[in-house]
């Protein structure tokens, strides 16, 4: 799995990689998936849809991510709005 952010004009930053299946690699990403969380960020796991349509879906916790996912997005949230 791959955790990456979002970036403007840089495209993705890998963040952090492993298998969750792996004990210590899984703590490292649990801890940047919580780091990128608490900086304000927002996580969404990308999904194929119907045809090939891409979809994503939002998460808030790790446990969230469903199994057999290769990625998770993070992107900061829009500034303003009411």
């Amino acid at each position: 799995m791959k955790l990456l952010r979002m970036t403007p004009g840089k495209g993705d930053v890998l963040l952090a990689e492993g298998d969750p299946r792996v004990a210590e690699d899984e703590e490292r990403l649990i801890e940047e998936f919580r780091r990128q969380l608490d900086l304000g960020m927002w996580a969404a796991v990308p999904l194929e849809g119907d045809a090939g349509r891409r979809e994503a879906t939002m998460v808030r916790d790790f446990a969230e991510i469903p199994e057999g996912a290769d990625r998770v997005i993070f992107f900061p949230r829009a500034a303003g709005g009411r």
